[in-house]
């Protein structure tokens, strides 16, 4: 029986050749330069413009784009058609997809004063195209907070432990914000004494576990309230439906506080979560397979046996994903396209443009920074997918059959269990891995409300009228991005919710890339574009031939139709399926259209002698 290590082994030597050979070649290619002055730099203002230091826009980009969609897909992708499939398309896919999207993602919006894609689009295809594609990633933004609230919530449901870590860990990112902004302390220092705090926070929450009402707990656990009757039942728990409340409540708050406040100081903290929680793991699968072994306290929390890092899921499942373990439990997923849409973030995701060319561009403080922030960021994803992938395939429990709410908890099982290898105790080891999710989801999860903010506010521009004056407001639409996000929650229908968010992402990430090759073709006629053009134009066919197949076989002809599934009978769920339908139609047309209007621009850029974007590209100002 294989083990986890060839998982390890393949992904690390694909993701360190990609980065030193691929990466290199695209710097070049864009010409990062760091006698240009940055948007951080020329537009500095203190709050959304802050120029920070490499290490700490890192860990506020990693912290960014990781959520919870990169252990969701593999883990469910492995139980459906099996762990190679997955392992390779992440260790493939990545560097020449991902990583390519994000570093043009940011590199593009570098040159273009900082602004999103729907700007940088808008420039050369004109203003209709910049609204289609701003509202399409706004609504986006929604669909993101609604999935990472509720993600949240689940894992601090499943470990109050990481509810409690996730608050001290919140409250002293905001203190050391004031460290280094308001009281100029040392930066070193103040590394040392925070770092030390928030991975003190673990233990405290094992010690003082959280829970908003009552439930089936651990024993010790603090329950804030005696009753459930002000929350919504969320998956079947009031208290998930009581932290998606607050997680929105905070993901508002946190949006509109300057970054310095909260957003670069916790995100910065956060990192060395990260990147002990993932480096640790993998760094445990190698000294765990040929030194220490697996603690012997790793227990399997169903069947009771020692833990082991031997896969034990299989490797291959068939195309339809009929010889798993969720065979029964879920309709015909085709290999292609559904691979490809299951597993998004881990390999590629469109939310990711909107960070890098929302809030990472603003405070990049040198160009060269874009290599390691941009395209190695998203590799460091893929190690995230990797991780994973390592802790379902030694754990096994079948996720996906209830849902997501065991789908993230098999990620801080499996998880724990491997760090058990570096003498790490297994009851630690648990709740650490979950407040590494717990630290990637929320900073995900308010990122995605600020992103949302900004979109609304290029689609207005300048405020002409009373009411686009009230909608530009910081404080209104931050509001109602949570409101609108918590109302998708209340239909209590996760599988539509998380349905509707893949496809969604994957059409952004194919006119992110769409947006980058317009750029190109417009800077100069002499660029190849096919780093660009060729993930987008996979992309989209892949991501349209996915939605149509969910439409008409899972939709229409399951839960409208009732013969490929048992159909719906309640009128609100005919209804929704109806919906589902439309909103699926929409994003083919409006991804459809833009890519249409993009080839006509890049045609006619390709038979002029320069583009509109020359000036801009080249600008030194």
């Amino acid at each position: 029986m294989a083990g986890v290590i060839w998982i390890v082994a393949l992904v690390l030597v694909t993701f360190t050749t990609a980065y030193i050979v691929y990466g290199r070649y695209l710097s070049q290619f864009v010409g990062l330069d760091d006698s240009r002055e940055t948007p951080a730099h020329k537009y500095q203002d203190g709050q959304e413009y802050v120029p920070a230091k490499k290490p700490v826009l890192l860990g506020h980009h990693y912290s960014s784009i990781a959520g919870g969609a990169p252990v969701v897909g593999p883990i469910t992708a492995a139980l459906v058609w099996g762990w190679v499939p997955a392992v390779l398309w992440v260790a493939i896919g990545n560097p020449l997809l991902g990583a390519v999207h994000d570093f043009i993602s940011l590199s593009s919006s570098l040159r273009h004063e900082g602004k999103s894609i729907g700007y940088i689009i808008g420039e050369y295809v004109g203003e209709r195209g910049k609204n289609m594609l701003l509202w399409f990633a706004f609504l986006l933004t929604i669909l993101v907070v609604a999935v990472f609230a509720l993600v949240i919530a689940v894992v601090f449901d499943a470990f109050p432990s990481a509810a409690t870590a996730s608050l001290l860990y919140v409250t002293l990112a905001f203190v050391f914000g004031i460290w280094l902004y308001q009281l100029g302390l040392p930066f070193s220092v103040g590394t040392v004494v925070f770092v030390a705090g928030v991975f003190g926070s673990v233990w405290v929450g094992i010690q003082y576990p959280l829970a908003i009402v009552p439930g089936d707990y651990a024993a010790g656990t603090t329950v804030l309230l005696d009753s459930t009757s002000f929350f919504p039942e969320l998956l079947g728990s009031a208290n998930i439906g009581a932290w998606v409340l607050v997680m929105l409540v905070y993901g508002a708050a946190a949006s509109v506080l300057p970054v310095w406040m909260l957003l670069q100081p916790r995100d910065y903290l956060s990192s060395f979560l990260l990147y002990a929680g993932v480096g640790g793991s993998l760094l445990a699968v190698i000294v765990g397979t040929y030194i220490t072994g697996m603690g012997g306290d790793a227990i399997h929390p169903e069947t009771g046996a020692e833990l082991s890092f031997e896969i034990t899921t299989g490797a291959w499942y068939g195309f339809l994903g009929q010889g798993g373990p969720l065979a029964d439990s879920l309709p015909l997923m085709p290999l292609l396209p559904l691979l490809f849409l299951t597993i998004a973030c881990g390999t590629i995701s469109g939310f990711h443009s909107l960070v890098s060319s929302g809030t990472t561009a603003k405070q990049l403080n040198k160009e060269t920074d874009a290599k390691l922030i941009g395209y190695g960021g998203m590799l460091a994803e893929g190690l995230l997918a990797a991780v994973a992938l390592c802790a379902v395939t030694i754990v096994a429990i079948p996720a996906a059959t209830e849902g997501i709410g065991l789908a993230l908890p098999n990620f801080a099982t499996g998880g724990g269990a491997i760090l058990t290898a570096l003498g790490i105790p297994f009851e630690y080891a648990v709740p650490f891995m979950a407040l590494v999710l717990a630290s990637f989801l929320l900073t995900s999860m308010d990122t995605a409300v600020r992103l949302g903010r900004y979109m609304l506010e290029e689609i207005i521009g300048t405020p002409e009228t009373p009411v686009e004056s009230y909608a530009a407001n910081r404080y209104v639409n931050t509001t109602a991005i949570a409101v609108l996000a918590f109302f998708l929650l209340g239909s209590g229908r996760w599988e539509d919710l998380w349905t509707l968010f893949g496809g969604a992402n994957q059409l952004l990430a194919s006119l992110a890339l769409l947006t980058g090759t317009i750029w190109l073709a417009n800077w100069d006629k002499s660029k190849q574009l096919v780093s660009t053009g060729g993930p987008m134009i996979l992309m989209a066919f892949i991501t349209v031939i996915g939605l149509t197949w969910t439409a008409l076989y899972t939709i229409l002809g399951g839960r409208l139709l009732g013969i490929t599934a048992e159909a719906e009978t309640s009128l609100l769920g005919q209804s929704s399926a109806v919906v589902q339908i439309v909103i699926i139609a929409t994003l083919i047309w409006l991804a459809l259209s833009l890519l249409k209007i993009g080839y006509d621009n890049m045609t006619a850029a390709g038979d002029t002698d320069s583009g509109l974007a020359a000036d801009v590209s080249t600008d030194d100002d």
